[in-house]
C-alpha cells in the first residue's frame, strides 16, 4: 500500500502525546509521514512529537465557546496547513477539529475521518434554552461534517448508536468501532495495591465528569468518620460546564484532598487503591484505562462509555450517573472491604490487557483508516 502524508488535528496539544503518541509512533514507523496540530503548543511537546517522527504545528483554537469568527478562522487555518503540508489523510478528534478538519478537508479535496472520543456537552441532557441551542447547532455541524469524512470511528456503541439517532450520521455505513484510545501497558506497569482505601478522581474540573457527585460523597463518607482518603487531580475548565471554585473550596474544607492538574499521573494511580470517575458520559475514559493497567478497582458510571470498561462486581463497580448516594454506597463498600479490593484490582488488569492494551487498539485504528502498518512506498 502507498505511503501517505496524514494530519492530525487536536484540541488539547498535550494528548497528542499522552493520548495518541503510540498510534503516531506506529505511523510513523510504518513509514507515513505523519503532522499533528494543536493550539497551545509548547516547545516541550513539539519536542517529544518530534522524537516520535511527527512535525508539530501550533494553530490557534477557541476550544470552548460558540465563537462563529473564531471556528473559522481555525478551519482556514486547517486548510491552510492541510495544503501546506500536502496531507492526503487528515485524521480529526475532539468536537471542534472533528467538525472544521472535515470542513477543511473537504475544500482541499482531501480524505477525512472523524475520531469520535466522546459526544460531549450537546448530548447531555439537560433542559436549559441555551444548551438546547448549543445542541441543536451541535447536531446540524455534526451532520455536515460527517457527510465529508470518509470514516467516522466511535469508542463505544452508546455513542454510535445515540449519535445517529439524533441525525448527526447521515451515511451510517461510515460508522467503525475501536476500544477506546487504548493504554501503553509497558508505560502504565502495574502497581502493588496500597492497603489503606485511597479514593481518587482524576477528571478536568467539569460538572459532567461527575466531580460534583465525587466532591459530595466525599464529604458525606468524611463526615461519617470514614478513614478513608479522597483525592481529586485536574484542572480548571472555563466552558459551559465548569465547576465552582467555591464548591471546590467547600469539598476541601471537608477534608477532600485537591491536588491540582498532574503533568504526570503515575504517581498518583500508585498512591491510590480506588479509581473513581462517575462521568456522565464518555468515548471511552483514558483516565480508567490507565488506573486499570495499573491494577487499580473501578467505581465509574453505567452510563455510555463508562459502563464497557468495568464487569460490575467483578473489577469494579457501576453506579447511577448523577447519583451521589449510590456512589457514597459504593465507596463505602470498598473502604471497607480490602480483600474485595484486592479481588477487584486483578480483575481489572487482566480486562485491561486483554482488551485495552494499545496494540490492539492500534491495529484496529490502522485497519478503519484504510492504512497498512506494514505500508511499504510506492
Amino acid at each position: 500500500m502507498a505511503l501517505r502524508t496524514i494530519l492530525v488535528n487536536a484540541s488539547f496539544a498535550a494528548s497528542l502525546v499522552e493520548f495518541r503518541g503510540a498510534l503516531l509512533r506506529t505511523l510513523v514507523e510504518a513509514g507515513h509521514r505523519v503532522h499533528a496540530s494543536a493550539p497551545g503548543l509548547t516547545s516541550k511537546i513539539a519536542e517529544q512529537l518530534l522524537d516520535l517522527g511527527v512535525v508539530a504545528h501550533n494553530v490557534p483554537l477557541a476550544r470552548t465557546g460558540t465563537n462563529l469568527r473564531a471556528d473559522l478562522h481555525y478551519r482556514a487555518s486547517l486548510l491552510h496547513l492541510i495544503r501546506k503540508t500536502n496531507a492526503d489523510l487528515v485524521l480529526n478528534y475532539t468536537i471542534k477539529p472533528c467538525i472544521w478538519g472535515a470542513f477543511a478537508a473537504r475544500s482541499a479535496g482531501v480524505e477525512s475521518v472523524s475520531l469520535i472520543t466522546g459526544l460531549g456537552y450537546a448530548f447531555i441532557a439537560n433542559s436549559g434554552l441555551r444548551h438546547r441551542l448549543i445542541s441543536m447547532v451541535a447536531k446540524r455541524l455534526w451532520r455536515s461534517a460527517t457527510s465529508a469524512n470518509k470514516t467516522v470511528i466511535f469508542q463505544n456503541p452508546d455513542d454510535r448508536d445515540d449519535f445517529i439517532a439524533a441525525g448527526a450520521l447521515k451515511d451510517t455505513s461510515k460508522s467503525r468501532l475501536v476500544d477506546g484510545s487504548g493504554v501503553d501497558m509497558r508505560q502504565y506497569r502495574r502497581a502493588a495495591l496500597p492497603q489503606a482505601p485511597r479514593f481518587l478522581m482524576v477528571s478536568r474540573l467539569i460538572g459532567n465528569k461527575g466531580v460534583r457527585e465525587f466532591g459530595e460523597a466525599a464529604t458525606k463518607l468524611l463526615a461519617e468518620g470514614n478513614s478513608a482518603s479522597f483525592t481529586l487531580a485536574g484542572y480548571f475548565d472555563e466552558g459551559p460546564d465548569g465547576i465552582d471554585p467555591l464548591d471546590l473550596d467547600r469539598w476541601r474544607s471537608a477534608g477532600l484532598n485537591y491536588i491540582g492538574a498532574l503533568d504526570n499521573v503515575r504517581p498518583a494511580l500508585a498512591d491510590c487503591s480506588i479509581f473513581v470517575l462517575p462521568s456522565y458520559r464518555e468515548g471511552t475514559p483514558r483516565s480508567v484505562l490507565e488506573a486499570m493497567a495499573t491494577g487499580r478497582p473501578i467505581i465509574t458510571s453505567d452510563a455510555p462509555g463508562c459502563r464497557e470498561t468495568v464487569v460490575h462486581n467483578v473489577s469494579g463497580m457501576l453506579v447511577p450517573p448523577r447519583d451521589t448516594l449510590a456512589l457514597a454506597d459504593a465507596m463505602r463498600r470498598l473502604a471497607r472491604d480490602s480483600s474485595l479490593r484486592t479481588e477487584m484490582a486483578d480483575a481489572a488488569w487482566r480486562r485491561c490487557a486483554s482488551k485495552y492494551a494499545v496494540e490492539k487498539v492500534n491495529h484496529s485504528m490502522f485497519r478503519h483508516l484504510g492504512l497498512d502498518v506494514k505500508a511499504e512506498s510506492s
